[in-house]
């Protein structure tokens, strides 16, 4: 349903004002530091309760970052075109999300400006700390599961 509504999201060519800029900036890092925060309240409280971790939940927070960002490199792709190397579609920005959040990074999609580096950091940042997150939510989850087995 989220890669749908993905594809339903305008993305327009925007002018390239200062203010607009300002906001999507803004929008960004609020957005970054949520998932972060909510990231670590999922782990806080699956780490005091004995309760199963909700691994929908951290599927849902990876690929709804995933999407942001797609959406993030599209707009800055279409409103100042030099940043990205062969970003064009909304296929093309769901891919490079998807080589970057894998680290594969074939290189045929990449950014070449400066405000382009700079999302890209903020992704790398992004996915390095909400993986690292949700692993060690799931190890934890199976050393308490596994625990539990050998108590019985």
């Amino acid at each position: 349903m989220l890669l749908v509504g993905y594809y339903l999201v305008p993305v327009h060519e925007a002018t390239s004002s200062l203010n607009q800029f300002v906001r999507a900036a803004l929008a960004l890092v609020v957005f970054v530091l949520l998932v972060v925060w909510f990231t670590r309240e999922v782990v806080r409280q699956t780490s005091r309760s004995t309760a199963e971790v909700n691994l929908d939940l951290l599927f849902l927070l990876v690929v709804g970052g995933l999407i942001f960002f797609a959406v993030a490199d599209l707009a800055v792709a279409r409103t100042a075109p030099s940043e990205f190397v062969s970003l064009e579609t909304k296929t093309d920005a769901l891919y490079f999300a998807v080589a970057t959040l894998s680290t594969v990074g074939f290189g045929d999609v990449h950014a070449q400006g400066q405000i382009a580096r700079g999302l890209v950091i903020v992704q790398m940042v992004f996915n390095v700390v909400v993986l690292t997150r949700a692993a060690q939510t799931l190890l934890a989850s199976r050393a308490g599961r596994r625990s539990t087995d050998l108590d019985k």
